[in-house]
């Protein structure tokens, strides 16, 4: 099964992650760290009439460590599906469902990600499928279709 735009398929397994999120994620981090620890060195030599100790340019540093850290785990989306199920992993938590309890996967007009529509008029959203990712996401939506239409109809 061979899926455009980088959508990773192995025998009826397709793994999508977010492409942007990554590099924006990845420079967001970046700037957050060069800033905290440019404002530590600052810190020391500012004429503020407040003392800084090294113990406070080390808690600044630690704390673009934490926020840098932190801007990254947006990044770590994931989407794995085979004919079994699908596995979607956002921001803190990975949720596995069985096909029979997929009603669709769809993408609505103007949303950020896609989404799966879920019984009692219910959905959880797939964050790795993403709309700035375009045609990728476009491949993802097409190639967890196929496998949610294999296992309805088989």
């Amino acid at each position: 099964m061979s899926v455009e735009a980088d959508v990773m398929t192995e025998s009826e397994v397709v793994v999508v992650r977010p492409r942007r999120a990554l590099v924006m994620c990845s420079v967001l981090a970046v700037i957050l760290l060069a800033t905290f620890v440019v404002v530590a060195v600052l810190l020391r030599g500012s004429d503020t009439g407040v003392i800084f100790q090294p113990s406070d340019q080390a808690a600044m540093i630690g704390i673009g460590i934490l926020l840098a850290a932190g801007t990254m785990l947006f990044a770590t989306a994931r989407v794995k599906a085979d004919a079994d199920g699908i596995e979607v992993r956002n921001v803190l938590m990975t949720k596995k469902f069985a096909w029979s309890e997929v009603l669709s996967v769809s993408f609505p007009d103007g949303a950020s990600w896609a989404r799966l529509e879920l019984p009692d008029d219910e959905y959880y959203s797939v964050m790795a499928v993403q709309a700035v990712d375009r045609e990728r996401a476009v491949a993802a939506v097409r190639a967890l279709r196929r496998l949610h239409k294999a296992a309805w109809e088989g």
